[in-house]
């Protein structure tokens, strides 16, 4: 393939990556830039020589690069709400422990899971002992 259809070819996944925000598409796309570049400078290789370029530079760039850039971006990271940590909650049902339901905090209704020794009762006030994604976890105060 010509070098234009490589360089085309890195742009159209640079343009899914921005979309997607995933790292992942884009380091295929320096794949695609590495071949355009290899076919541009004169280097006349078959088309599955093109592709195995392709494969190999993408898949090194997923395996080292990655990792840098999502450490560097803080794309690892998982938010964490550890504001609501020690505050009061009220279960709106019974929650057996271990078990799940609803509790209402700040005035939202929120999941809620009871990592408790004992039932959470309807209306009992509790504590958020941590938060894990939109789910509160909670013990009797």
């Amino acid at each position: 393939m010509a070098w234009s259809i490589w360089v085309l070819l890195g742009f159209l996944l640079l343009g899914v990556e921005l979309v997607s925000a995933t790292a992942h598409v884009g380091f295929f796309a320096v794949g695609a830039f590495v071949v355009a570049i290899l076919e541009g400078v004169g280097v006349d290789l078959p088309l599955w020589g093109q592709l195995l370029v392709f494969t190999g530079t993408s898949l090194l760039a997923f395996a080292f690069v990655r990792p840098i850039v999502v450490k560097r971006l803080k794309l690892d990271r998982k938010p964490v709400v550890d504001s609501l940590i020690g505050e009061q909650a009220i279960v709106l049902e019974d929650i057996v422990v271990g078990g799940n339901g609803r509790a209402e905090l700040r005035g939202s209704t929120w999941s809620a899971r009871n990592v408790g020794e004992t039932v959470l009762v309807s209306g009992q006030r509790c504590v958020v002992a941590e938060v894990e994604g939109l789910v509160l976890h909670l013990r009797a105060s």
